[in-house]
């Protein structure tokens, strides 16, 4: 019996919390439509790009994107997808903290 691929249940086990954390921005989204939680779910569905990387690049899906090497498209949307979804998370959280301090 051959071993578990460990990058897809890492992946896998990403996914479920990235999953989590989506369907909560979502819902907070939809009940107070402000700045702050369109940043927020903004940020979270570029953790979830990350996550669908990580799982392409285990299924050796899209192969042409090159998952995983150096200097190739799957490269960057990971490594932009994976700078910019915890900065737009980040700063959606800053901006409500703000607003709560101002009143």
């Amino acid at each position: 019996m051959a071993p578990p691929n460990l990058t897809l249940l890492k992946a896998l086990t990403g996914l479920i919390l990235v999953g989590v954390l989506c369907a909560s921005t979502t819902r907070a989204h939809w009940k107070k439509r402000t700045w702050s939680s369109a940043f927020q779910l903004a940020g979270a569905c570029l953790l979830l790009v990350v996550v669908a990387s990580h799982i392409c690049e285990a299924i050796h899906l899209l192969p042409w994107m090159g998952w995983g090497a150096t200097n190739s498209a799957g490269h960057y949307l990971d490594l932009v997808s994976a700078i910019a979804g915890p900065t737009l998370m980040s700063f959606g959280l800053l901006v409500r903290v703000i607003k709560i301090a101002n009143g």
